[in-house]
């Protein structure tokens, strides 16, 4: 018996289960695989919704508050646990912006430092960048980090904190339920019993939402990715261009993504994937056509009818907790939504005013 359950191990879980450890509490992670090897692995992990002056308050009110929160959890993860998850504040170069006047008074009325600059600062900034771009707008303050080691060191943190338990390879089945309150959790390990029950399980969130009766309108967005073996030095800093991206890696390898795919809860990966970020990827960077491609993969990203993810209890529940619906946001608003849902359910000050994310009303009918 845990006083929390959460269902779900990618990032928002093992936040949700960080958070809640470090107040004192017990809790179970079940995942139906291995903790954080969906999307929270999959992703690029830039710590910025790609163009963020076009979405709406509520994504924008958790991104700003996880962008600052994620220098310091990179530093206290690495020291905790040796394993570094390779925050990178470098900056975002954005070539051929559309709305750029919209991008600039975004930038000014939240006090971004968002500025346009011409080709001799492009060129000191990123030499391998494209030759015939002559303007970018440039956001300096713009981090990234390496999803994959971001998994790891969290799960290396939790597993070493008294209270946590860890059910991998366990299916959740059913909840177990009394009135308006679930007693336990059906897995086809058993059952687990819990105080409080939390669904963030990604893609997979609206089946599990089913087993309570919910019809959370949460599905998988198919998104490949390529990673190039380039020698360090040869990016920087993340550049982005027509809604693609490159992001430099610590060793100098270089992800580029990626695809929107509506594919049903499809993994696959193809080759008119591989060739269109191949030459997006090498139309950004062009010294790209010489480096090897090592590695193509696929994530499924949990879309939501508005990019807004559902975060609070669900209605008529008295303990059961949802966050989920992050679409391509969750790893940038992971530290602001878990801290936001915990705050609900631990009783305490929310730091951002939660009623645009609850679930009420938002449901399908």
């Amino acid at each position: 018996m845990s006083e929390f359950v959460v269902i779900g191990g990618g990032v928002i879980g093992l936040m949700t289960a960080l958070q809640l450890a470090d107040a004192g509490h017990s809790i179970t992670v079940i995942d139906r695989g291995q903790c954080g090897r969906e999307a929270s692995w999959a992703g690029g992990g830039i710590v910025s919704p790609l163009y963020p002056w076009r979405y709406s308050d509520p994504v924008s009110q958790l991104a700003s508050w996880s962008e600052g929160a994620y220098p310091e959890l990179s530093l206290r993860l690495l020291e905790e646990t040796g394993v570094d998850p390779e925050y990178r504040q470098k900056g975002l170069l954005y070539l051929r912006v559309e709305d750029e006047t919209r991008a600039l008074a975004w930038a000014r009325g939240v006090g971004k430092p968002l500025s346009r600059v011409g080709a001799e600062v492009i060129r000191a900034k990123e030499p391998q960048v494209r030759q015939d771009v002559e303007d970018a707008l440039w956001m300096p303050t713009l981090g990234s980090i390496r999803n994959p080691r971001l998994m790891r060191s969290l799960k290396t943190r939790l597993s070493s904190m008294p209270g946590v338990t860890f059910a991998e390879q366990t299916s959740v089945t059913g909840l177990n339920r009394q009135g308006q309150r679930v007693t336990s959790v059906a897995t086809d390990q058993g059952d687990v019993g819990a105080d409080q029950v939390v669904i963030c399980a990604g893609a997979w969130s609206a089946q599990l939402a089913k087993l309570a009766d919910l019809s959370l309108p949460v599905r998988p967005v198919k998104g490949q990715m390529l990673l190039f073996k380039a020698p360090p030095g040869m990016v920087e800093r993340v550049v982005l261009m027509d809604g693609r991206y490159v992001i430099p890696r610590g060793d100098g390898r270089v992800l580029a993504g990626s695809t929107l795919e509506e594919a049903g809860f499809d993994k696959g990966i193809d080759e008119q994937a591989r060739q269109s970020l191949w030459q997006s990827a090498t139309g950004i960077i062009p010294a790209l056509a010489s480096c090897e491609v090592e590695h193509q993969w696929a994530g499924l990203r949990p879309g939501s009818p508005d990019g807004v993810p559902f975060i609070g209890r669900a209605p008529g529940w008295d303990n059961l907790h949802v966050n989920a619906g992050h679409y391509r946001n969750g790893l940038v608003l992971a530290p602001a939504s878990t801290r936001l849902l915990v705050d609900q359910m631990l009783g305490r000050r929310p730091i951002i005013e939660p009623s645009a994310y609850a679930l009420e009303g938002r449901l399908e009918q």
